[in-house]
């Protein structure tokens, strides 16, 4: 099934369910007002928001009305935990050595993982406000999974279990402050503004043959003006799985339900090498500072700018037959001045 937050007014929206084709959507006060109240609740609401799934993808709900994106928050508004991965290690690999950094290496065997700021989501179709363009504003395309309760200590083998939902993400970066915190030696806060969400979340099921061993195995799309960016293949490449994120995630305390983990910018490798983009016939990339990273190591230097005030990013994921499965994050840049 899949299932969205329409705007009402409210911090945490209503929740509906969404036909398969994205066309309709109808509310379910009586099973759960939001997605959070269906998550804290699972074992009891999700059999009844499926049974409702059934009927309107079949056609059989009068009450259903059209789903507009634009009317949509993010699935969860906010979150107890939003913690981003950096599944692709092709993605961190590039970008130290663009700056002439090694790669340790437990890097491909530690995942890294950051806690971001959960208490504001964007929805899909909200602008991206910025106060300055120096800031070096870009997007990060990535995958995200929603969970249940998970236990501390929950290993990787049993961590598929606790996975309720699949949506995408635009991890939003300011490059130009990321240096100078990363410097001081406690992560990211200024240079990790809101973080964008798909309109829409599916259950894993929802998915088919495409999620499996903890991956989703669809190609991310992403555009730029119009233009296509990157089309990399998110279940290619990804070195740590869901289930390995989440066992790293809960190590050390519990993951409340309607947690939030991240896969990271997705990145593909090419012929064993840094990868084309996506005008030079290649997969492209998910996110600008890639495609800069390998300009650099290529060319010496980074020529493709970062987004400027007006700039439109739009990302979305197609299945087997051509279908939008989360619906687009598209949004546009503007200055808060």
């Amino acid at each position: 099934m899949k299932l969205a937050t329409l705007k009402n007014g409210t911090r945490d929206g209503r929740l509906v369910v969404v036909s398969r084709d994205l066309a309709q959507c109808v509310e379910v006060p009586e099973i759960a007002r939001t997605l959070q109240a269906a998550l804290d609740a699972w074992e009891t609401t999700s059999p009844s928001l499926d049974a409702i799934a059934v009927e309107l993808n079949a056609g059989r709900m009068p009450d259903a009305t059209p789903f507009d994106p634009k009317a949509a928050m993010a699935p969860l508004p906010r979150a107890y935990q939003w913690a981003d991965g950096s599944a692709y290690v092709n993605h961190v690999e590039l970008v130290r050595k663009a700056r002439g950094a090694t790669m340790p290496p437990e890097f491909w065997t530690d995942p890294l993982m950051y806690q971001g700021a959960s208490d504001h989501m964007l929805g899909a179709c909200e602008d991206i406000e910025v106060a300055d363009e120096a800031w070096g504003i870009d997007f990060e395309a990535e995958v995200a999974v929603v969970t249940g309760d998970v236990p501390m200590g929950t290993r990787a083998a049993d961590a598929g279990r606790h996975i309720r939902l699949l949506m995408l993400v635009n991890d939003v970066s300011l490059r130009g402050l990321i240096a100078a915190e990363l410097a001081k030696g406690f992560g990211f806060f200024q240079s990790k503004p809101a973080s964008a969400f798909s309109p829409v979340a599916a259950t894993p099921d929802e998915l088919g043959g495409a999620w499996r061993d903890g991956k989703l195995h669809l190609p991310l799309i992403s555009h730029l003006n119009g233009v296509l960016f990157g089309r990399p293949n998110a279940g290619v490449d990804m070195t740590f799985d869901f289930a390995t994120l989440i066992d790293h995630a809960a190590r050390t305390r519990q993951l409340e339900a309607g947690s939030i983990v991240g896969s990271g910018t997705v990145s593909n490798r090419e012929d064993g090498g840094p990868g084309r983009a996506a005008a030079e016939g290649g997969v492209g990339y998910s996110c600008i500072a890639e495609q800069r990273t390998v300009e650099t190591i290529l060319t010496g230097k980074a020529t493709t700018p970062f987004m400027r005030f007006g700039d439109r990013v739009r990302i979305e994921m197609f299945d087997a037959e051509g279908r939008s499965v989360f619906g687009a994050i598209d949004q546009t840049v503007r200055s808060t001045a």
